[in-house]
Order: C-alpha cells, then structure tokens, then sequence
C-alpha cells in the first residue's frame, strides 16, 4: 500500500480530532499488524468500495482519549464508554474517511462508504473482510492514543 493512498486518512484524522476535539495528534511509524485484536477500547470501522479499490478503515481510540475528546467537544465528563461514545466515534469515522475520500478523488481513487459499525470493550475485535494487509498506524496525544487500521486489496 503506497503513502499516496494512506497519508490522506492520516491528514483526516489529525484535523478531524483537532477541529472537534480540540487535541494534538501525532502520528508514529506504522507497521504491518498480525493480529485482528485492537490496540484500543472504542473502535469505527467502516468499508470502502470502488472500481479500483476495496477495503475497510477502522479507528480506534484509548478510552482515555476517547472521554478527553467527548469532553472537549461538548464539555461533558463521561467516566466510561456508552452511547455518545459509540457515537462520537462512528460520526468521527465516518468524518475520516469523508475527508480521506475527498482527497483521494482528486487522485483518481473513487469509492462509496458503507455506515460506520462500531465495536468497543476490552480486547475487542476488528475484522476487516478484505484479503490485503493490515496497516496500522498510531498516534499519541496528551490524552492516551489513537490507531488507524488500513486494509485494501
């Protein structure tokens, strides 16, 4: 998977989470990851269909992170994981990849999205149903971190 196709989702991610959650991302080196297992507490996932592409775009944050990005959004301090995460993340998900699409039509890439699913819990799972690699990528933050998983064929 070529740095063309990936650094949108990364450039998406970082102004998403600065423009709604009012939080400094930084990106790390990303890696090939070997397990479906995720890396964090909340996680979007969503699918990504094309003429030239298919994959899936998971992102999954800390729950540290997560509740620091609820409460900067709207000023409410949340203790735990519960609905208005689930749906923070699956409106940031689905503001990710929109951003990422954007850019990526500009290069040729067309895809459609499906609706953001989202998975939250200890050792959750994220199943990407495509063949490709798993890249993932993660990002710290004063508040815990961040990880996007990319998957395309």
């Amino acid at each position: 998977m070529n740095v063309e196709f990936i650094n949108p989702f990364i450039n998406a991610l970082i102004k998403v989470i600065d423009v709604m959650g009012h939080t400094e991302l930084t990106y790390e080196k990303p890696r090939i990851k070997k397990n479906d297992v995720a890396m964090g507490d909340v996680s979007g996932l969503i699918g990504m269909v094309g003429s030239k592409t298919k994959g899936s775009l998971s992102i999954t944050f800390e729950k540290s992170l997560a509740l620091r990005i609820m409460q900067r959004m709207v000023g409410e301090k949340l203790e735990e994981i519960d609905e208005e995460i689930t749906d923070m993340v699956g409106e940031i998900t689905n503001m990710v990849s929109g951003g990422a699409k954007l850019e990526l039509s500009k290069k040729g890439y067309e895809f459609d999205m499906a609706t953001p699913m989202v998975v939250s819990g200890t050792n959750h799972t994220i199943d990407h149903i495509h063949e490709g690699h798993v890249i993932i990528i993660p990002f710290g933050s004063d508040s815990g971190k961040a990880f996007i998983e990319i998957c395309f064929d």
